[in-house]
Formats: structure tokens, sequence, C-alpha cells
């Protein structure tokens, strides 16, 4: 492994453990060149690899960064952190590996983000959907805004308004 400081790959292991639910392997190392303490993470490889099919009929490798991504791009300047944007994507990769076997659409990929997104924030949904939807005109925004508001008003009658 390399350091970041260095650039040495002569390091060792301080301690070791299990985070994200056991996928994940948490290590901090210390490097033997400059003594800096660094943390890595090793996650296992899917062997079962998904080909994304988009909308334009282009069939491409799944990847998680691309998941990531447009996630990111949902939750900016949301009081949101590192840790639970990791661990929405876990979920919905886990959703993707257990139902999918071999092809996946975005627009499946997208419903599957679109869940947990709005358990997880509902203005980065909004945001996520408008660009996976693709909305056009304002109508869209207010349909959406209002479902959210209606599911908000289903499942807990004494939570605050949201949307105003």
């Amino acid at each position: 492994m390399l350091c970041p400081s260095c650039k040495d790959t002569n390091n060792k292991v301080i301690d070791s453990r299990l985070t994200e639910g056991g996928n994940v392997i948490r290590r901090r190392r210390v490097c033997a060149a400059c003594e800096r303490r660094f943390t890595t993470k090793e996650r296992v490889e899917q062997e079962l690899r998904l080909t994304v099919c988009k909308a334009n009929a282009q069939r491409v490798p799944y990847q998680r960064d691309n998941v990531y991504n447009g996630i990111e791009r949902a939750c900016y300047k949301l009081n949101i952190t590192e840790e639970q944007l990791q661990q929405l994507v876990d979920h919905v990769e886990e959703e993707l590996f257990a139902n999918h076997d071999r092809d996946v659409t975005t627009e499946q990929i997208g419903a599957y983000v679109g869940l947990h997104l709005q358990r997880l924030n509902q203005i980065a949904y909004v945001r996520f959907m408008s660009v996976h939807r693709k909305f056009n005109t304002i109508e869209q925004f207010v349909e959406e805004i209002t479902d959210v508001k209606l599911r908000v008003a289903q499942d807990n009658p004494s939570q605050q308004d949201l949307f105003g």
C-alpha cells in the first residue's frame, strides 16, 4: 500500500476492524519511512458483474463510482456525511446484486437510489429524481414535491411540513 505522504510502500498494519456491516475491513497503517499514520479500506470485489443498459441502448459495466457521483450531486450542500453517502451506495448495491443476475437498466438503478435517498433526505431525493426523470417543467417539480409531501404526511402524521 502506498503511503499518501511519501509514496513509500513499506508500511505495517497497526489495527484492523470490520465496518459497514462486515463488508469492509478498515486498516490503520503506519509508514516505516515517514511514520505517518493513514487508513485504508478493503472491500470484497463482487464476482458477479452487472451490465448497465442505458436509455440509448448502450451497454456498459456497472461502476459504483457512477452511482456515488449521482448521489453526491443530489446531496450537494446538504447536511449529509460521507459515511451516510457510502452507506446509501452500499444499500443500493446490495439490492442490485441480490435482484439482478447480469443486466440492470439505469431506470432500475435510479429507482433503488430514489427509494433509499427519499428515506435519507427529501431535498436530495427531489434533486436526484429531477435529473433521473429528466424534468423539463416547473410542474414536474411541483408534482414530485406534492407526492413527497403526501408520503411524509401518510408515514408520519405528526412530522412538521418540510416544504412549506
